[in-house]
């Protein structure tokens, strides 16, 4: 071997080794965390095991604080995604369709338009969404999470270089050839071969949405809230990190670390299940038919 190799197959290993170093450490600590005390935490070596008394003693504590809140802001949480997650893919992917394969007028200045409404921060507009809810008067109703979660424009985009690249539309000219409408064009030909980039979307919208924090805290107040702005209640009640905290009821950091792995759970359950689509809908369009 090239001592030219050497030099690079090193680098390599250096580089794999610093992201090891800056993502895998905090998981393992965090994973660990919740089987200590908070004596333990602090005191004992960083990636040393607990009990498992001790990890059942937190998880009684979390599920027992202010009478097991901790499964309303999850329930929250899935009804604010999946239902967002629904109305995301019933519009995102024909959107897309129609900006790929079908002419319209507008439907440059559509496309134009979806792309710089990407390049928009969402905390950007947090405030004129507020005041749009606040004015229909739908703050503290689910919709006013619902219907923000659902606007997705980098769905559209993700639809919309799906189609153009990888589905042929001599193929959809054949169909319809036969006598099959738009949409049955749509719904029986494009939608089949649409399944990675659907899987795709729907995946970037929920954990998006899921891990979303600003939007909820300001419209969705108290025992409306997901699970994200229940951790930063839950976080209000550390006496680390709040010492002026009054409340009768404080949280421990093992506690705290225990939520946050059960607020990231379900997210990694799913893209557990859903490598297969993820990895073709990511490498869809790499290449034109």
């Amino acid at each position: 071997m090239t001592p030219s190799r050497w030099v690079s197959r090193a680098l390599v290993i250096v580089v794999l080794g610093f992201f090891v170093l800056f993502f895998a450490v905090p998981i393992v600590w965090l994973l660990l965390a919740p089987t200590k005390t908070s004596g333990e935490l602090l005191l004992s070596a960083p990636f040393s095991m607990g009990t498992v008394d001790t990890l059942a003693s937190n998880w009684q504590a979390l599920t027992a604080f202010q009478g097991g809140i901790i499964w309303t802001w999850l329930g929250n949480s899935v009804l604010y995604s999946g239902a967002a997650l629904v109305i995301t893919l019933a519009v995102s992917i024909p959107a897309g369709y129609a900006l790929a394969l079908t002419e319209f007028r507008f439907r440059k200045a559509l496309l134009m338009l979806t792309l710089v409404v990407m390049l928009i921060p969402n905390t950007a507009l947090v405030l004129p969404i507020f005041l749009e809810l606040s004015a229909v008067r739908l703050i503290g109703n689910p919709l006013a999470v619902i219907l923000p979660f659902s606007f997705f424009p980098f769905g559209v985009y993700l639809a919309y270089i799906y189609f153009s690249t990888s589905v042929s539309k001599d193929l959809l000219n054949a169909a319809r050839i036969d006598g099959a409408g738009e949409l049955r064009v749509f719904l029986k030909i494009a939608m089949p071969l649409a399944t990675p980039v659907i899987a795709l979307v729907g995946f970037f919208n929920l954990v998006g949405n899921w891990n979303n924090y600003f939007l909820p805290f300001v419209t969705a107040p108290g025992r409306k809230s997901p699970i994200q702005v229940g951790l930063v209640e839950l976080l209000s009640n550390v006496p680390l990190f709040n010492p002026t905290s009054s409340a009768s009821v404080t949280i421990s950091l093992p506690v705290l670390a225990l939520a946050t792995i059960v607020s990231v759970a379900p997210v990694l359950v799913i893209f557990l299940f859903s490598q297969r689509f993820l990895v073709s809908g990511m490498t869809a369009g790499g290449t034109k038919e």
